[in-house]
């Protein structure tokens, strides 16, 4: 199986014409993305050529949502112009939302993620800043590159930092995952480490969970607490961030440390309390797991 993408999942992609859209539709449906279109208002009523592919340009989510069925959006819109792209599908009823724009602020953020809230769970929201997620051999929703981990295993991987989902997805390409899920670094996110341990935990062919953070805020505490209380699996994880200077922003808005809030030292910590093996570096992080599922 797999958490909240699937083979059965048609996709939206919002801002599909653009440069970056067009490059990225063109990887997922490489990778197996069953796209259903794009959405472009001014576009509407084209299509957009992908080698072999042919996608129609909807005007609207909802739309795109009514001619193909598609229940996953991906958006791919500039950040001045974000808020409106995600409100848009999540008025629309979209049960995934993956938002890869960087630069959103934050106040965009927290407003489109209240409104998906107050719709009472209809809709997912997973980043903003994030690389998205997959099911290897299924379906790839976002940036993440479909031949570092081409197979489906027995690893459920949630992460903060696009580039250690990377890292880690390679290391472990042998023993495969069920899911990769990039929840995105930003102080503001949709999906939670706890969101992603919760569905692997009640996922039959996820094994061992992978969880990922860095410097800056609590969460990575409050999935110790969450993991110690609910998760029967094994979990390893790896946090970056042990040599960040003090009230240094590094790479990621949420990746800030104040006095002694959202060291590495104190995430390591409350793991480790919790039953979680922290590795020192992605290395030996993907070295334990190896260890663990022989």
């Amino acid at each position: 199986m797999a958490i909240f993408l699937t083979r059965e999942s048609k996709v939206l992609v919002q801002g599909m014409t653009g440069a970056e859209g067009m490059k990225h539709t063109r990887r997922m449906l490489a990778a197996g993305t069953h796209i259903v279109g794009g959405v472009n208002p001014r576009k509407a009523g084209r299509v957009a050529d992908f080698d072999d592919r042919t996608v129609p340009v909807f005007a609207t989510v909802g739309e795109g949502m009514a001619a193909t069925g598609a229940d996953v959006s991906v958006v791919f819109v500039p950040p001045s112009f974000a808020r409106t792209a995600v409100e848009e599908a999540v008025d629309a009823g979209v049960g995934l939302v993956v938002v890869i724009t960087e630069g959103i602020p934050v106040h965009d953020a927290v407003a489109f993620h209240a409104r998906a809230r107050a719709r009472r769970g209809a809709t997912r929201i997973i980043g903003p800043n994030c690389p998205g997620l997959i099911s290897p051999g299924q379906s790839n929703a976002g940036i993440i590159p479909a031949d570092i981990a081409p197979k489906p295993g027995r690893i459920g991987l949630v992460s903060k930092s696009g580039t250690l989902t990377y890292q880690l997805m390679y290391e472990l390409r042998d023993i495969g995952f069920s899911s990769a899920v990039g929840i995105g670094g930003d102080p503001v996110t949709g999906t939670t480490h706890i969101d992603c341990l919760a569905a692997f935990e009640a996922d039959p062919d996820t094994e061992l969970i992978v969880l990922i953070g860095e410097i800056g805020g609590d969460a990575e505490e409050r999935a110790a607490a969450y993991i110690a209380a609910h998760v029967t699996k094994p979990v390893v994880a790896y946090i970056a961030g042990f040599t960040a200077p003090e009230g240094k922003t590094m790479g990621h808005a949420g990746a800030i440390v104040s006095g002694s809030t959202g060291t590495a030292s104190a995430k390591k910590a409350a793991l480790e309390a919790a039953g979680v093996a922290v590795g020192s570096t992605p290395t030996e992080t993907a070295g334990v797991v190896v260890g663990l599922l022989g």
